[in-house]
């Protein structure tokens, strides 16, 4: 299984409830092909770059999954036909990447835990 990171932009008009219906349908794609989320962060609404098909605003996701390639089709599948994506982008992650990632995390969680103690 390949490591993925996934940035998603949904319509900034959707509600709260429909913005993590629409994160808890990408997480299920996932999990329901054999793959593991490992982390999902919602950045928020900020204000796009430039505007996409009409929005000047968006929601942005990001997700971190391992999951075998065909699972890539079917969200790419999904993020074409549903109304609510207004741009998606989806990038394999590669060995030295993956081995920077759990450097970042470590360090992060010894900083946390310095910060509890």
């Amino acid at each position: 299984m390949n490591i993925y990171e996934n940035i998603v932009i949904l319509d900034s008009a959707l509600s709260d409830e429909e913005s993590e219906g629409n994160v808890t349908k990408i997480k299920e794609l996932i999990t329901g092909s054999g793959g593991e989320v490992l982390k999902i962060d919602i950045w928020g609404r900020r204000k796009l770059a430039y505007e996409i098909k009409k929005h000047k605003k968006g929601l942005y996701v990001l997700l971190l999954y391992k999951t075998p390639p065909a699972t890539v089709k079917k969200l790419e599948d999904f993020y074409r036909v549903s109304d609510s994506v207004i741009k998606y982008m989806i990038i394999k992650l590669e060995s030295k990447q993956i081995r920077d990632l759990e450097k970042l995390e470590s360090v992060s969680e010894a900083a946390e835990q310095k910060a509890g103690a």
